[in-house]
């Protein structure tokens, strides 16, 4: 559904994006991460035909976003990060008048599916300004769904709200890509990512450092969390004497994080840890993980 290659942007003597290439399937959630200036933004615009490309393709069901921007824009619900809201305006009012410049046939009908559809149909009368951000972080995703587009694209749709607004947000976006749509999210909430996505696309500096889901991005190993009771003073050198274990830290004695290689390594880390009094041994948050390996080695 979504084809990028070889894209690029610059400013003058800046590259924005260097080279950008990836696809995203019919029916698919893919996060799209990276570090603050990475090149998401303007990677989701050029797919939105907000701007343009300097050189490379972006494909829209097929459809070229650069010869075709609007047939393009007709399969698109785009959500920026600061939802494009006009505050004076009821939340009726606005979706149904988002609904009319994407030529929908009945904009009235489509703006009421469109605010039950994100929970907004007990405020739909009141003026956009005298609501939370919750809620017009909603009104944004009404005016992206309101003329029932195949493809989403959201950038940062939780941004800047409380953990409550948060979940109810996730929620939501969880029901609308429920194998219907096609969804290419932005976040830097990693929580939100390994909850909704199917896979991830990391950028950093303007290119693709990884590409696939997130448990594949570390196959055969992972980071865990150790606690024992009964630590002695060489415990981290025997954990890193064990075949396929590293110690990457150690808080305290009795706290250790370890990258472990396979299935038999952490095996046998447990087996050395119920001798010490074993209390925890947990995953540590790998899509984290994973993300700061990526951007820092691709960053230094």
């Amino acid at each position: 559904m979504i084809h990028v290659e070889n894209l690029t942007k610059t400013y003058g003597q800046t590259t924005a994006i260097d080279g950008v290439s990836f696809d995203v399937a019919k029916g698919e959630v893919v996060g799209f991460l990276g570090p603050n200036g990475a090149g998401k933004t303007t990677t989701m615009r050029i797919l939105c035909g907000c701007i343009g490309a300097s050189g490379g393709k972006a494909l829209i069901d097929g459809l070229s976003v650069l010869e075709h921007p609007l047939q393009v824009k007709r399969r698109i619900g785009y959500l920026p990060e600061i939802p494009p809201l006009y505050g004076t305006m009821p939340v009726r009012d606005f979706v149904a008048f988002a609904a009319r410049i994407k030529g929908v046939a009945d904009p009235v009908g489509a703006a009421a599916h469109a605010i039950e559809l994100v929970g907004l149909g007990e405020v739909a009368h009141r003026i956009i300004d005298h609501l939370s951000k919750g809620f017009r972080q909603r009104v944004g995703l009404a005016q992206a769904l309101v003329h029932d587009p195949e493809v989403l694209v959201l950038d940062e749709p939780s941004s800047g709200l409380d953990p409550r607004q948060r979940r109810e947000i996730r929620k939501l976006l969880a029901k609308l890509a429920a194998g219907q749509r096609t969804v290419i999210l932005s976040t830097h909430v990693l929580g939100e990512v390994e909850a909704l996505c199917d896979r991830v696309v990391i950028v950093n500096r303007g290119r693709v450092v990884a590409e696939d889901r997130i448990d594949a991005l570390d196959e055969g190993g992972g980071q865990l969390r150790l606690r024992v009771a009964r630590p002695t003073d060489d415990l981290a050198g025997t954990l890193a004497g064990l075949p396929g274990v590293q110690v990457t830290r150690c808080e305290t004695p009795g706290v250790h994080e370890l990258h472990v290689a396979s299935d038999a390594a952490r095996e046998a880390v447990a087996t050395l840890a119920v001798a010490h009094g074993l209390i925890e041994l947990s995953p540590l948050n790998r899509l984290e993980d994973i993300y700061l390996r990526l951007t820092s080695e691709e960053g230094s």
